[in-house]
């Protein structure tokens, strides 16, 4: 099973619990798909979209659940990122945990696989 994670907003997360599915920020939607990270890739993620940002989660997904939808493409330096073309249901979740904003930083779980 390949890990990947999300971070979103706690609201948004809240949100897609209800529906069902997360259907993407408001980047996601602009660009066309749903961006993920790997556990190698989500600190500078985190760093360079959401810098000082409150009330985020971390959402770890598994990769294998979600098919032929999800396609690894170039981004940046030309490493290869996950990006789901659908939406994301909620189910393919293995856990979503808050991701805190301390002392200039996020801080990310121990116990995260890549």
């Amino acid at each position: 099973m390949a890990t990947i994670y999300k971070i979103c907003r706690a609201s948004e997360w809240d949100e897609a619990v209800r529906s069902g599915a997360f259907r993407g920020s408001a980047v996601d939607v602009r660009d066309g798909y749903i961006h993920f990270s790997t556990a190698v890739q989500v600190a500078e993620t985190a760093a360079k979209h959401f810098a000082g940002q409150t009330d985020l989660v971390l959402v770890a997904v598994d990769a294998d659940r979600l098919g032929d939808k999800l396609t690894w493409e170039p981004s940046r330096g030309g490493a290869l990122f996950p990006h789901l073309y659908a939406e994301l249901p909620v189910d393919a979740a293995l856990w979503v945990k808050p991701l805190p904003w301390r002392e200039g930083r996020h801080v990310f779980p121990a116990d995260m696989e890549g």
